[in-house]
């Protein structure tokens, strides 16, 4: 293992050959890197709401089965999930609001959240997976592995937490801005949601560095000077 703050990017070969589970996490603790967590974000893609973050520290003994990549499972199994990971494992969340993606950018605000949620727990890890290649400022060991949550059962129990957290928040802002219909697409630009875009314009929660929300904007500010 490198030092203390290192980046260590998976290559797709070692990748494939490991496979989900907890093994990557066993064998740090074994070589005395602890605690091992990971990492992982949902809602980068969205017009709408936070990128929602999370860190996981798994309990060794008691590691949930059936974690997977968290798009890959239904909504009940996702469900399930975080109730027995929030129950077992040490657990930190952290936004992203809109505000800090138009000011900052995607990119920028989505690695703030992950650098966040890791230091919200606990413990400071002596290691941490995170999924894709792009690092969080962080400083401990980090291991960057592309496809991470559908591979590292720490990476996708994180992913799992930031999913159904997110979806969480994104049914709330459903309820409280109706028109938009937030709960079903959870933000993302459908049809449905490029619509009440148009009918009704951006919405607070609404991203406007985006380009479809700032066209959007835009068109509605020339309606109002004509």
């Amino acid at each position: 293992m490198a030092g203390r703050g290192a980046i260590i990017r998976v290559k797709p070969s070692v990748k494939a050959a490991a496979g989900l589970g907890f093994t990557r996490e066993r064998a740090a603790y074994k070589a005395g890197i602890a605690p091992v967590a990971g990492a992982d974000e949902a809602g980068r893609g969205p017009l709408a709401g936070p990128v929602v973050a999370a860190a996981v520290i798994l309990d060794p003994k008691r590691v949930p089965r059936g974690l997977d990549d968290s798009k890959k499972l239904t909504r009940e199994k996702r469900e399930t999930l975080f109730a027995e990971i929030c129950a077992t494992a040490e657990v930190s969340v952290s936004l992203a609001p809109p505000a800090r993606i138009d000011r900052d950018n995607i990119r920028q605000a989505s690695l703030w959240a992950l650098a966040s949620a890791v230091r919200g727990l606990p413990r400071l890890p002596g290691l941490v997976f995170v999924d894709g290649n792009d690092p969080p400022p962080l400083p401990c060991q980090l291991e960057m592995v592309i496809g991470g949550d559908a591979l590292i059962a720490s990476i996708a129990a994180a992913s799992i937490v930031a999913k159904v957290t997110r979806d969480r928040l994104m049914a709330g802002l459903g309820a409280a801005f109706p028109a938009y219909g937030f709960e079903r697409h959870m933000g993302y630009g459908t049809p449905e949601h490029s619509v009440a875009l148009r009918t009704h314009g951006p919405c607070p929660h609404h991203r406007r560095s985006f380009a479809p929300v700032r066209e959007q904007q835009l068109a509605l500010f020339a309606e109002a000077g004509e």
